[in-house]
């Protein structure tokens, strides 16, 4: 109630409040307000300038059609509800040559985590989330792949022969996920599973887990999460 109280006042001064105003007109003691409006500043609601705050870009977005927004505004609630609900780092990446860029990260709250940068690109070959896009080409484009494609070794556990990664390509088209283990980072694993619209791939989804919580009953339970949120987008 509090946090609509909140976004309520501010769009109804559009010029701009600061937060002792609000805590004032609200009733919200300081020590609540600053963290609601932290987050509120976060998720785009609200914009801080200076001391003022003002209506942010989020809510504009709440009145668009979803179909009307672009791609990664569209993924971004899907990519933190990973993160929320498997408490590790979730991740939206999309194609850039034979390398994939992440587009919208959400990292984990641990001590122990993996993190990457908004925009960072990596070779699809040592990342689940580009197994999981290579098993999505068609015959045609993944020979031009393995033709074209520059496969450096990152850790002892990096697969860069062809027969062996076309393994895991077959593998990943079987499960409907893929899988690495320290391929691209020692310590961490990943799940990726490809994500489409109206039947295309438009980029893939993965969470990257820290080995030292890596068990079976991880893999299985990550894995249907992640089929799960990627077949809610696509219908």
């Amino acid at each position: 109630m509090r946090t609509l109280d909140i976004i309520e006042y501010v769009v109804a001064n559009p010029d701009g409040v600061v937060a002792q105003e609000i805590a004032q007109a609200l009733a919200i003691p300081v020590s609540s307000l600053s963290y609601l409006l932290a987050t509120l500043v976060e998720r785009d609601y609200l914009a801080r300038t200076g001391r003022l705050y003002q209506p942010g870009a989020g809510l504009e977005r709440l009145r668009s059609s979803p179909r009307k927004l672009p791609l990664v505004e569209r993924v971004r609630p899907l990519v933190r509800s990973l993160r929320v609900r498997s408490n590790e780092t979730a991740s939206f990446f999309i194609q850039r040559d034979w390398f994939l860029e992440a587009a919208i990260t959400e990292t984990a709250e641990h001590t122990l985590r993996y993190s990457i940068g908004v925009g960072t690109r990596t070779p699809m070959h040592c990342l689940a989330a580009g197994k999981a896009l290579l098993a999505a080409f068609d015959a045609e484009t993944l020979d031009r792949y393995f033709r074209e494609s520059a496969r450096e070794r990152y850790t002892g556990a990096t697969i860069i022969e062809e027969a062996a990664l076309r393994s895991e390509i077959d593998k990943a088209r079987e499960l409907g996920f893929s899988i690495t283990r320290e391929e691209m980072t020692p310590g961490i694993c990943g799940l990726g599973t490809v994500l489409r619209e109206e039947g295309k791939p438009v980029g893939s989804l993965a969470i990257a887990i820290p080995t030292v919580r890596w068990s079976p009953q991880v893999e299985e339970a990550t894995s249907k999460l992640l089929i799960s949120v990627a077949e809610s987008f696509s219908r």
